[in-house]
């Protein structure tokens, strides 16, 4: 291995291990709390031009197999760790985390304090940073970081370009794609929806020329306001088809209804996050990965009734619409990776479809 830096852009540097490619590659830097699931984390689109850390100790020790992909090409910009696995010992492994890394070019680092790290991001929250070959020079590194400014357009690179099929002979969804991790379509296939996946700014008048019985608003990476398009799609579609969002698709629906979202400090990243049913009064453990969150102060304005809450900090988890088939949350209930608490939403929203036929049908023959 070669000696690697990671640079932040308040002049920090850790030195460390290199693995992965050899690519210098700059993004923002978080964290991400799960002890498992670094192959699901690695290939999530959320994460799209950022890089990641890890602060469980020792990755990589199960390496990288076929079943647990989000995605076909990964987006993270670097992968950070405290100690790295390079001989993985697992029954489904295929290779090992560098040389996947390695082969899709995406720089990783080991051997520094992911502690120190994370408490750095904890306290100043998430903030541009580098990883370069540890010859280089700190300030032209710091010089070229501070210069550089983080992406904007993560959904258009990480969203299909065209529309496609996945066929089924349920019900007829059409998939909105903000940057779809696999598990929501494995979810919605489980339940033989007939399936179509369109890109982020497909318009409203295309999706509901397609007759769809639902709509799925995918997670996605990045800031909502970004997405100007597809805000005005959902407010186009709301009350015509019901709607199911999550994590992007959450935040793009409450701004379509007159909400506003806000950039969290350092974010939820992990797959034991506490959330509270507040109609249930049930508690759940979830997934989550998001930047940014519906401020609930703004709910008020609007028709959305807050419906789940996380018990760590009270951030928007779950919102419905008053009058109309749709409702939201922020984490994934396609628990990839994580606990299958929520699982149960697909269900609900498969009822949903089938509640509001059943009342066209009623209303049709009264």
């Amino acid at each position: 291995m070669t000696k690697r830096q990671l640079i932040l852009e308040d002049g920090t540097v850790f030195i460390g291990e290199g693995f992965g490619s050899d690519r210098k590659k700059s993004g923002e830097v978080v964290f991400n709390t799960g002890m498992t699931g670094y192959q699901e984390v690695i290939t999530d689109p959320s994460y799209c031009g950022q890089i990641v850390t890890m602060t469980y100790p020792l990755v990589g020790n199960y390496g990288i197999n076929r079943d647990d992909f989000e995605t076909v090409t990964p987006f993270i910009h670097g992968f950070v760790v405290k100690e790295i696995c390079d001989y993985p010992s697992n029954f489904r492994s295929d290779e090992s985390l560098s040389s996947y890394l390695k082969a899709n070019d995406i720089p990783g680092i080991s051997g520094i304090d992911t502690r120190k790290l994370t408490k750095i991001i904890r306290k100043h929250g998430t903030m541009k940073a580098l990883i370069a070959d540890a010859t280089e020079s700190k300030d032209e590194l710091l010089f070229e970081l501070n210069n550089q400014p983080l992406i904007t357009n993560q959904v258009q690179r990480t969203s299909t370009v065209k529309p496609y099929v996945v066929p089924g002979r349920g019900h007829r969804i059409v998939l909105v794609d903000f940057g779809m991790k696999h598990g929501i379509l494995r979810e919605l296939t489980k339940r033989n929806c007939h399936v179509t996946v369109v890109p982020y700014n497909y318009s409203a008048e295309n999706i509901l020329r397609l007759k769809p019985d639902g709509i799925m608003l995918t997670n996605g990476p990045g800031d909502p306001k970004d997405v100007p398009e597809a805000i005005e799609m959902v407010s186009e579609v709301l009350g015509k088809i019901p709607l199911f969002g999550i994590c992007l698709g959450h935040q793009l629906f409450a701004l379509a209804c007159g909400a506003d979202t806000e950039k969290m400090k350092f974010g939820h990243r992990g797959s034991n996050h506490p959330v509270k049913d507040l109609e249930l009064n049930k508690t759940y453990l979830t997934s989550q990965n998001h930047s940014y969150a519906v401020r609930p102060d703004t709910l008020n304005q609007t028709d959305l009734v807050l419906t789940q809450v996380a018990l760590n900090d009270n951030t928007v988890e779950g919102i419905k619409h008053k009058t109309y088939p749709a409702f939201t949350v922020q984490y994934h209930p396609e628990s990839s990776p994580g606990p299958e608490d929520t699982n149960h939403l697909f269900d609900n929203f498969m009822t949903m479809i089938e509640q509001v036929h059943a009342k066209k049908e009623e209303e049709t023959y009264a």
